[in-house]
């Protein structure tokens, strides 16, 4: 079954996010460079999304029912989204902002071979057309080869291989979570969902925050400035994320997020003088061409 075709206010609604959802990791980044360890950032960022969250739902009175398939499924959820906050945050400390954003945008095809593989959905014949042209581009932006760093392929994937790592692990595993959200969460109001989602995502940090003995924080202003604005974005981006992905059907309006690289490629060079070369931005534009072109694909 194909997504229905989203409309012109959902799409730029998606565009936002994805524009805020960039400076969130942008802002991380200069979290990290000031001192703040990733399981801080998390653990701030997903706590506070859920005090925020769960004080209108009182104020609103929103019921907080899940049937027994949702009690089950949640906990994995959130697991889930927990190991992708961890993962995509080390890629960030680790790689340049667009490029750790790059590798993680791959999830399109991790949400099809979820699909497929527990529901047994099968990818779209689009899906297969555009992998070989999402391996190329990432090819060239990540610079697999060494060339445009002078490093050779040893040397540089001795610089990128971990912060690459954490990025596909991320990718993979937020790509499940999209998919048992909108198969398993769909009926569950967005509010609850995110609430739910960003506790337990809080508690799986400061798990993490605990074994690496306690909170990293900022050294400088900068640093105190990066953490709170990227947990006022994250805040923002991921409450219309879930809310918005289960009505618009997760395989067709998540591509257009797809173009939060190209966002934070802007970002981090105005604000943290971050810059690539022209092949790697070459490589970006590929993979982000590619996957809205499947996403906005008609129906």
């Amino acid at each position: 079954m194909k997504a229905p075709r989203i409309s012109v206010a959902a799409f730029l609604t998606l565009l936002a996010v994805a524009f805020i959802m960039g400076a969130n990791h942008v802002l991380a980044r200069q979290a990290f460079n000031d001192g703040v360890s990733v399981a801080t950032a998390l653990s701030a960022r997903s706590g506070a999304t859920a005090l925020v969250v769960a004080v209108l739902l009182l104020i609103q009175r929103v019921p907080v029912r899940l049937n027994a398939r949702q009690r089950r499924i949640m906990p994995v959820i959130g697991l889930l989204f927990g190991i992708q906050g961890l993962g995509l945050y080390a890629a960030v400390a680790r790689l340049p902002v667009a490029l750790a954003l790059l590798a993680f945008n791959t999830f399109p095809l991790w949400i099809a071979f979820w699909s497929w593989a527990l529901y047994r959905r099968r990818p779209e014949r689009a899906v297969i057309i555009a992998m070989p042209f999402l391996l190329l581009g990432l090819t060239l932006a990540l610079d697999v080869l060494g060339a445009s760093s002078g490093l050779g392929a040893a040397g540089q994937w001795s610089r990128i291989g971990a912060g690459v790592g954490f990025a596909m692990l991320a990718s993979s595993v937020f790509g499940a979570g999209l998919v048992l959200t909108q198969h398993e969460m769909a009926d569950l109001d967005g509010r609850v969902r995110t609430v739910l989602t960003m506790g337990l995502v809080a508690l799986i940090a400061l798990g993490a925050v605990a074994l690496q003995g306690g909170f990293q924080l900022p050294r400088s202003d900068a640093g105190w400035w990066g953490l709170g604005l990227l947990t006022l974005c994250y805040g923002i981006g991921i409450s219309v994320l879930l809310t918005l992905l289960p009505r618009l059907g997760v395989a067709g309006s998540s591509p257009i997020l797809n173009i939060e690289p190209v966002f934070a490629l802007v970002l981090a060079w105005l604000l943290l003088g971050q810059s690539i070369s022209p092949i790697q931005i070459a490589g970006c534009l590929l993979v982000v061409g590619a996957v809205m072109a499947l996403g906005l694909r008609k129906s």
